[in-house]
């Protein structure tokens, strides 16, 4: 490790007054990105002063403390999907080729906030879609699903650097299967919708990913590569991501609910998933 780096990211930092900090004393280490990130010398206890933090947040720079680290130095990334890997929450869209988008997006929003019970409202969300043609589905993989901004950027990265990444989400394997071929993803796990007669049944086949499951599958894969906890990253937006962002060296909020912010270690709050590569040299 080479010390320690407060890390600002911003698409134009060039363009960005950063007066704010002029008592700190920019990195001697280049960069790779020079249009996008600034580095200064920092220590492991520093904390940003309120006003510091509030003139960064008015410019939309996200920011970290971080160790002076190499993306190559991780193994594993572990991330959520809906609102995370992808710009859409699947159930909600899905809910709207029956007319209910709106009912379950608000039930959809109180459980990523940490308002509901995941599992809870996992079912009574999936029950909604009882009835739906399975062509319900493709449809939203095939007009809807969006990648997040800085997706694509950041498998390669993945790729180039050596490490996993793994998608874990509350959402559907429709979705996860085909993003996994797609992307060319490691590992993929959701849940899975059961249908009868082309149709959806409203019930979900085997145990709900919920956030234990999440936990659990980020040690169990963490084992299996024989990783450390600081060799993880995991990211996510809702309440459900919480344990396995706390669990993760390196747990990142992203675009995130309060109660996940709170939460986490890291955020990431203007930039798109780019900026998750872009913290590490």
């Amino acid at each position: 490790m080479t010390g320690y780096h407060l890390v600002l990211q911003h698409p134009n930092i060039d363009g960005c007054d950063l007066s704010c900090l002029h008592a700190l004393r920019p990195s001697e280490i280049e960069s790779p990105f020079p249009d996008s990130v600034r580095r200064f010398v920092a220590n492991p206890g520093d904390i940003l002063a309120p006003k510091v933090a509030a003139a960064l947040d008015a410019q939309q720079i996200d920011y970290a403390l971080l160790p002076a680290l190499p993306f190559s130095a991780f193994g594993l990334i572990v991330s959520d999907m809906d609102s995370t890997l992808i710009t859409i929450e699947c159930v909600d869209e899905i809910a709207a080729e029956a007319g209910l988008k709106e009912q379950v997006a608000a039930i959809t929003e109180r459980s990523m906030r940490g308002e509901t019970d995941f599992k809870q409202s996992l079912h009574e969300r999936v029950g909604l879609l009882a009835g739906l043609p399975e062509t319900a589905l493709q449809k939203v993989y095939d007009e809807v699903l969006r990648l997040s901004p800085g997706a694509e950027y950041l498998l390669s990265e993945c790729r180039k650097h050596g490490v996993k990444f793994m998608l874990v989400s509350g959402g559907f394997t429709f979705f996860t299967d085909r993003l996994r071929e797609r992307l060319d993803l490691d590992y993929a796990f959701a849940n899975v919708l059961e249908t009868e007669n082309g149709r959806l049944t409203g019930r979900l086949k085997g145990r709900p990913v919920d956030a234990h499951a999440k936990l659990r599958l980020l040690r169990e894969y963490r084992a299996r590569l024989g990783l450390n906890p600081e060799q993880v990253i995991a990211v996510g937006d809702g309440a459900n991501d919480i344990p396995m962002l706390r669990e993760a060296g390196f747990g990142i909020a992203y675009h995130a609910k309060p109660k996940t912010r709170q939460a986490a270690r890291l955020h990431i709050n203007y930039n798109g998933l780019e900026a998750l590569r872009r913290w590490f040299l």
